[in-house]
This record gives C-alpha cells, structure tokens and sequence, in this order.
C-alpha cells in the first residue's frame, strides 16, 4: 500500500525521465509487479501522447512580442482599475437586479406595514365637545367625545 502511494506520486517523474538511478529502478520493479500502478502509467502515457497532438511544444510558438504584451497588459489594467472602481461594479447585469429586487421587497414590506388613512376625513361634527363649571372659581373643565367609541376624554384647567 505504501509503496503503491509512493510510485503514484513518482510516476509523472518516471514518463519524465527526471528519477535518479535508486528511485528509478524501484519505481520500475514496482510497475512490473502491481496491476493499478500500472493501469495509471499507461493512462499517463496516452494523456501525454493525446496532449503532445493538441497542444505545440513551446520551442515552435512565437516568444517575440509576449513579455512586452504581458508588459502592456498590466499597464493598461493598472489605469482602468484606478479609474473607474464603482462604475465597473454596476456592470453586472446580476447584481443590478438582485439589487432592484431587493428594493422592491423592502417597499412592499414598508408599504404592507404602514397604517392605514380613511379615505374620507371624519366629520368635524362627530365629536362631541361639552364644558362644565367648577365649584373652583377660576377652574373649566371640559369633556371629549366621540360617538363611535365609548371613551371620554376630561381636561381640568386651572388658570392658577
């Protein structure tokens, strides 16, 4: 089992040829006798053979103009990211509408738990107003009503 885990992690060494002479000869024992390690060594070798027709070697590409594109490209991201921070954020369609649907529930939310106003005014009329005399020379007091309610409001007022 050990020595299973050990040759898995020196396999893409081994295809390589990256492995010292020791290292080497005991991955090489082990491949022969262990079926897995094996199995994975072959998948290895056809992902490298397919990645080899896909992908060009490196010493067939151009290098001229890279390290002045990576050189430009940082310069001019360096200029956009300093000029306009909050603009760029709005530029995600999600986060607009995330950001509508939010207000929107907070106003239904707002508007669901607001009071309600009659539609008509009351009646001036509706509330009765009466005043009385006290035995206080210099004392009123006077009674609030309304009629749909049966509460009465008393004020006593003392001019003292």
């Amino acid at each position: 089992m050990l020595t299973c885990y050990r040759t898995r992690r020196r396999i893409g060494a081994y295809l390589d040829g990256a492995l010292g002479g020791r290292e080497s000869d005991v991955t090489n024992a082990h491949l022969a006798t262990c079926l897995r390690c094996h199995a994975e060594l072959d998948a290895l070798r056809r992902l490298s053979a397919m990645l080899g027709r896909v992908v060009p070697s490196p010493e067939s590409l151009e290098w001229t103009g890279f390290w002045e594109g990576v050189r430009r490209g940082i310069e001019e991201g360096r200029g956009k990211a300093a000029a306009t921070p909050w603009t760029a954020r709005w530029r995600h369609p999600r986060l607009i509408v995330g950001t509508a649907a939010a207000l929107a529930v907070v106003a239904l939310v707002v508007l669901w738990q607001a009071p309600r106003a009659p539609l008509t005014p009351p009646a001036a009329a509706a509330i009765s107003v009466s005043s009385a005399d006290t035995d206080h020379p210099r004392g009123t007091v006077m009674i609030y009503s309304p009629p749909e309610k049966d509460l009465a409001v008393v004020w006593v007022f003392d001019l003292d």
